[in-house]
């Protein structure tokens, strides 16, 4: 029997079964499950959030490859501020440096003071974010269907804004469970399963 796992992968750790350097998601795990997991796609060291582990060897295929435009919902805090042109750019699809991003939905949040997040910082790049503790910071949403490494941030940065904190919420129709506290995971219920059977 294959065996799913829901991570809510923290910030600080790799997505990577062993690493000489970082702790990794498989650290997270008891030995004997650790393993036998891979991890379905992967999340950026600084990126937390919904991560799916398994032994199922084709579900990687189902739910990362570009073509089948499954789309993955991340929550951020962010430096700077979005009009509706730059709304615009960024569901367009962004010219990112050596890839053109597809089309994206994004989803205003709140404005907010950059003094009202620093809890949300990096501890290395809280002192230089806190030097303009007034300017202004917001919270969004985006849906991309690719996930070309650092993608979303990269089209932030398209539009002049800095992501500081991104948690991946959604693949698909499966959402992370909010009762996951960072570090924690569970086996998918039977109603998951049927969710990524979808695709």
């Amino acid at each position: 029997m294959m065996l799913y796992y829901m991570f809510n992968k923290p910030r600080g750790c790799v997505t990577a079964r062993s690493d000489k350097v970082h702790r990794t998601v498989a650290d997270y795990f008891p030995h004997e499950l650790a393993e036998r997991l891979h991890p379905v796609g992967r999340l950026d060291k600084d990126t937390c959030g919904l991560l799916l582990l398994t032994d199922d060897g084709e579900l990687d295929q189902k739910l990362m490859q570009p073509g089948r435009h499954i789309g993955k919902t991340y929550f951020f805090y962010a430096l700077g501020s979005v009009d509706a042109e730059k709304k615009r750019l960024i569901e367009s699809g962004l010219q990112l440096g050596g890839f053109k991003a597809a089309e994206a939905r994004f989803e205003y949040g709140k404005t907010y003071r950059i003094r009202e997040l620093e809890e949300f910082m990096p501890p290395e790049r809280r002192e230089r974010y806190m030097k303009n503790p007034e300017g202004a910071a917001f919270s969004a949403r985006l849906t991309i269907t690719e996930g070309k490494k650092h993608e979303v941030r990269l089209m932030l940065e398209a539009v002049h804004c800095r992501i500081f904190y991104l948690r991946r919420e959604r693949i698909g129709r499966l959402r992370l469970d909010p009762s996951l506290e960072p570090g924690q995971f569970r086996k998918l219920t039977e109603e998951e399963l049927l969710l990524l059977g979808e695709y």
